[in-house]
C-alpha cells in the first residue's frame, strides 16, 4: 500500500481533500508543510498533499519557499482543488462571549477576517501550524480559546462548532498539490499544467518581459505568475510560472521552456508536468 503524507494532524483540510481523492488509506499526518517535503524527499511517504493556492488569500507561501529549496529533487505530480468551509470550535459547553483568544493557521484566519473583526473584536489571534492543530490546542485547554477549523477536526478531538460557516467570501476554495520525488510522463488525454520557477540572472531592463514574450511569441498561455523574495538579496525574485499545457506533449509549451533555458538571462527550475484539475460533472 502506499504512503501518502499530509498536513496535519488529522482533521485538516489537506486530509479533507486526500479522502475527497478516494486517496485516504496509507494516510500519515505530518506537522508542517516543510516536514511534508521532508518526508517526501527521505522516501518515508510515496508523496505528499500541501495547500499552495487559495481563493481569497492567494498563494500559500511557505509551500513555494519549499518547492524552490527542493530544487527539483522534490516535483508536482498533481493537483486537486477542494472547499473550504470554516467553523469557530470550542469546548463542550464553551460560549463564544467571553473568549480571549482564536486559534488557526494564518491563512484561515485571513479568509475570516471580517467575521472575527465584527464577531470577536477584543480576542487575541494566535497562529498554529495547520486548523487541526488549532482545534487539538483548544481541546487539550482550559482556557477560553477557541479555533478556526473543519467539522471533522471538532469531532476529532471532542469539541463542537459554536459557529459555522465563517469564511468572508463564499465559493472559498483551495488548491492543493501532491509532491513527489519523480512524475510520471504528462501524456495523455485531458488538460495538463506545466510548472516552474525562473531566477533572473542578469538584473537588466527588459528581463521579466524577455521571458514572457517566448511564451507569448508561441500563444502559450499562463494560468499563473507570482514572485517571491530570491533569498539572496532585496530586490532580486524568483517567478513561479504555471503554464496551460505539457512540457511532455506540447510542441509550443516545450518549445517556450527550452528558449527560456538556452537565454542567458534566467534559470530555469522544472517543478512538474501534470494533469491539470478537472471539477467533477
Amino acid at each position: 500500500m502506499s504512503a501518502r503524507g499530509f498536513l496535519g494532524p488529522p482533521g485538516t483540510f489537506a486530509e479533507e481533500a486526500l479522502i475527497a481523492m478516494g486517496n485516504g488509506a496509507g494516510r500519515r499526518a505530518y506537522a508542517s508543510i516543510g516536514d511534508c517535503f521532508a518526508a517526501v524527499a527521505a522516501g518515508e511517504v510515496d508523496e505528499a498533499l500541501v495547500p499552495i493556492e487559495n481563493s481569497i488569500e492567494g498563494s500559500v507561501n511557505q509551500t513555494l519557499d519549499e518547492l524552490a529549496r527542493a530544487a527539483g529533487a522534490v516535483v508536482i505530480r498533481g493537483e486537486t482543488v477542494h472547499p473550504v468551509h470554516h467553523h469557530l470550535i470550542g469546548r463542550p459547553g464553551q460560549a463564544l462571549a467571553g473568549a480571549e483568544r482564536v486559534i488557526s493557521h494564518p491563512q484561515a484566519v485571513a479568509q475570516c477576517r471580517g467575521y472575527l473583526r465584527e464577531h470577536l473584536p477584543g480576542a487575541q489571534l494566535d497562529a498554529a501550524n495547520s486548523t487541526a492543530d488549532a482545534v487539538r490546542r483548544v481541546s487539550e485547554s482550559s482556557e477560553p480559546w477557541i479555533a478556526v477549523g473543519t467539522e471533522r477536526a471538532a469531532e476529532l478531538y471532542g469539541c463542537e462548532v459554536l459557529a459555522a460557516g465563517i469564511e468572508d467570501v463564499a465559493g472559498n476554495r483551495t488548491r492543493f498539490v501532491r509532491i513527489a520525488r519523480d512524475r510520471p510522463e504528462a501524456v495523455g488525454p485531458g488538460a495538463f499544467r506545466t510548472s516552474i520557477i525562473c531566477v533572473i540572472t542578469r538584473d537588466r531592463p527588459g528581463a521579466l518581459l524577455a521571458i514572457l514574450q517566448e511564451f507569448a511569441l508561441r500563444a502559450v498561455n499562463l494560468s499563473r505568475l507570482e514572485s517571491r523574495p530570491a533569498k539572496t538579496g532585496l530586490g532580486r525574485y524568483r517567478f513561479f510560472i504555471d503554464i496551460d499545457g505539457s512540457i511532455d506533449r506540447d510542441m509550443p509549451v516545450a518549445a517556450a521552456v527550452q528558449a527560456l533555458e538556452d537565454q542567458d538571462v534566467a534559470h530555469v527550475t522544472h517543478l512538474g508536468a501534470f494533469p491539470a484539475y478537472a471539477p467533477p460533472d
